[in-house]
């Protein structure tokens, strides 16, 4: 293993590159198991990369003996920065003199049909411990070796937990001279739903209506839909014949529910990040003409509960605006820490900004 740098005296970290999902899980894969929920976005990401055997047993048998071996046995060149055009992802490691390595934050930097996603950064630490002492120092390192990876133009936006972001965006801008969008792309509670705070209801369809997975006749529809919730979003636009490419996927992987009124859909409501034991719901939009009649809460609770009762899900979780009136749906389907309860353990404030004059990607 290379020379470390020295955050603090007690202390030292050092940046693995990974640039294939399989090296990744290799070695951190038993953190983000641990931290199932919160890691959802880079995790499923990851997984999505992988063969279906290694996703599904594979790294279930990962321990962190194999991930400290793993570390312990890698070459010079994964902790060198290097430029690449494919997915990568970053992990800083700390260690103390008799201790064994610990996974403090990951950065990942992946596409998909689309293009590219925002760069996502998570740590497994609470926000309650991202001191500043801890945390500046960390981000350094991990936007310095970004920074020799791909060109600054890539980073368009940057995602995760208030905290990280906030820090990486103002160093990110200070090295690259690209200034921070003056609004938030996105600024929104990350929430959870399991089977003890899933709220169950009584209230009926109306006749002619039901709530059911998309299949490929519904293309036009969902398609239209689709390209509406990303319109909506101001910052990542569609255009129909793309919107129609992302309709398709999510049709053809049966990852879209939607609520049929008569033949008309009305709503939709995506779930693309799945892992072992979680699910996220990433989408949910109901055309105008049909709000404030109870489609959406009909179809997100259909859903949470068919991923928590028949899938055997522990838990589905969501990012919903801070000023986002879906607050109030997600809530009285049992969301937690929404519409001014108690910010339980996990419930966490998250951001995204952009960068002036990047090329924008999407998600």
């Amino acid at each position: 293993m290379p020379a470390r740098t020295t955050p603090n005296a007690r202390s030292s970290s050092v940046i693995m590159q990974h640039d294939s999902a399989s090296d990744f899980l290799a070695v951190a894969y038993p953190t983000l198991r641990r931290h199932e929920a919160s890691s959802n976005i880079v995790l499923a990401h990851a997984l999505k990369r992988v063969s279906t055997e290694a996703a599904l047993s594979g790294y279930q048998f990962t321990s962190d003996t194999d991930a400290d071996a793993w570390l312990a046995s890698a070459d010079a060149t994964s902790f060198a920065p290097h430029p690449t055009n494919g997915a990568f992802w970053l992990t800083l490691w700390s260690s103390s003199p008799g201790s064994h390595p610990t996974l403090d934050v990951v950065l990942s930097c992946v596409d998909w049909t689309l293009g590219n996603y925002p760069i996502f950064l998570w740590t497994p630490k609470r926000p309650s411990e991202h001191a500043s002492a801890w945390l500046q120092p960390r981000i350094t390192q991990l936007a310095d070796h970004l920074r020799q990876c791909v060109s600054p133009e890539r980073v368009f936006s940057v995602f995760g937990m208030t905290s990280l972001v906030k820090t990486f965006a103002r160093y990110w801008s200070h090295i690259t001279g690209f200034r921070i969008e003056p609004e938030p792309f996105y600024a929104a509670y990350f929430s959870s739903c399991n089977v003890n705070t899933f709220r169950r209801s009584n209230a009926a369809l109306p006749a002619g209506h039901s709530l059911r997975r998309a299949m490929i006749p519904d293309l036009e529809q969902v398609a239209q839909l689709c390209k509406e919730f990303a319109d909506d979003s101001v910052y990542f636009p569609l255009s129909l014949d793309r919107a129609r490419v992302e309709a398709r996927e999510l049709i053809s992987k049966g990852q879209i529910w939607v609520y049929d009124a008569c033949g008309a859909l009305t709503t939709i409501c995506a779930v693309t990040r799945n892992t072992h034991r979680v699910s996220a719901i990433t989408k949910v939009y109901t055309t105008p003409r049909w709000r404030r009649r109870g489609c959406a809460e009909f179809l997100v609770r259909h859903v949470t509960a068919q991923l928590l009762f028949d899938c055997g899900k522990e838990c589905v979780v969501l990012y919903v605006g801070h000023e986002n009136s879906a607050q109030k749906v997600y809530h009285r389907v049992g969301f937690a820490g929404l519409c001014g309860d108690e910010k339980v353990d996990g419930v966490e404030d998250s951001l995204e900004l952009g960068f002036v004059g990047s090329a924008r990607g999407h998600w």
